[in-house]
């Protein structure tokens, strides 16, 4: 007989015994000595390939998914995240310029609250820059959900905002100041661009009226002054000979004696327009003092008509070529 034939019928023998001594009240044998694990009857080799298959299940079983999955994705992610173009773009810029729209929620998704989100391209644009210069507010809400910046700007001082503003892009808009933490949205209403302007100036400028009322509302300042030579919004209006935006911002508050750095108000530039209602609406909301232009200018001006008639006097001691 083999050992292995051995050692299985001395187990069927232990089995055997304990069931006798058991009906014959005699103590029980130790577990030890009456449990048999099976292992003692397998071939060598049998042996071998059991212990292997039991490590392999343990390694398996107690590995946590979280470790098996990391090897595999963190070097691709890092990668795209570090490509950028000769123009800067990244890979959400070129998505978002071409309308990739899969392709932007998978990038976005992969790139929540993390500083990606905020790369800007050699123009200083972001990711949310180009989505309202292409008009896809769907992307411009995917961008805020996940932790971009609408206050940062461009080469021209621009945020989002200012963008949205400019181009009468409601949507975007919409998107952007409802979408925005409050700190976020207080300082994109307010800030200026490099030519001096804020949202409101912008919007008064292209006369978007709609636009106008929501950054009022949404606390912009109505008589901020532009930097560049302190105009509100009612003198760009008048500046445009807008009188639905002049009616609506006195409507809303503004100040029809508000001054320009030169310290002309919104009645002063009416003096060679043409809107004379215009004028009617500024003329009783304006203080008398300033209805009339400064005296200075009017020097200037008597100045001018002195300078003109002077060169008008004939010279007869002038020579050219001899005569």
């Amino acid at each position: 007989m083999s050992t292995s034939m051995d050692l299985h019928r001395a187990s069927i023998r232990n089995q055997m015994d304990y069931s006798a001594e058991a009906k014959e009240g005699k103590p029980a044998q130790s577990t030890d000595e009456r449990l048999d694990s099976g292992l003692g009857s397998l071939k060598e080799e049998e042996y071998q390939a059991v212990a292997a298959e039991l490590h392999r299940l343990r390694v398996t079983d107690c590995e946590p998914p979280q470790q098996q999955q990391q090897p595999a994705v963190a070097p691709e992610v890092e990668e795209w995240k570090t490509q950028v173009t000769e123009d800067g773009d990244t890979l959400l810029h070129l998505a978002i310029i071409h309308e990739a729209k899969e392709c932007i929620k998978s990038v976005v998704n992969l790139s929540r609250n993390t500083h990606f989100l905020n790369t800007q391209n050699d123009q200083r644009q972001t990711p949310l820059h180009l989505a309202v210069i292409t008009n896809q507010p769907d992307v411009c809400r995917q961008l805020m959900a996940a932790g971009c910046d609408p206050t940062l700007v461009d080469d021209s001082g621009d945020t989002p905002l200012h963008i949205a503003c400019r181009r009468g892009n409601l949507p975007c808009f919409s998107v952007i100041t409802q979408s925005c933490r409050p700190e976020h949205l207080n300082a994109a209403v307010a800030a200026y661009n490099y030519q001096g302007q804020n949202c409101l100036h912008i919007t008064s400028v292209q006369g978007f009226l709609s636009l106008v009322e929501s950054l009022v509302a949404l606390g912009a300042n109505i008589n901020a002054q532009e930097q560049c030579n302190g105009r509100s919004a009612l003198h760009l209006a008048v500046d445009q000979q807008n009188l639905s935006l002049v009616k609506l911002l006195l409507k809303r508050g503004a100040d029809p004696n508000h001054l320009t750095y030169g310290g002309h108000s919104p009645f002063h530039l009416t003096y060679g327009r043409h809107d004379d209602d215009i004028r009617k609406e500024l003329y009783p909301l304006t203080s008398p003092h300033l209805r009339e232009l400064p005296d200075s200018e009017s020097d200037d001006s008597e100045e001018e008509e002195d300078e003109e008639s002077v060169d008008e006097v004939g010279y007869d001691d002038i020579q050219w070529n001899g005569h």
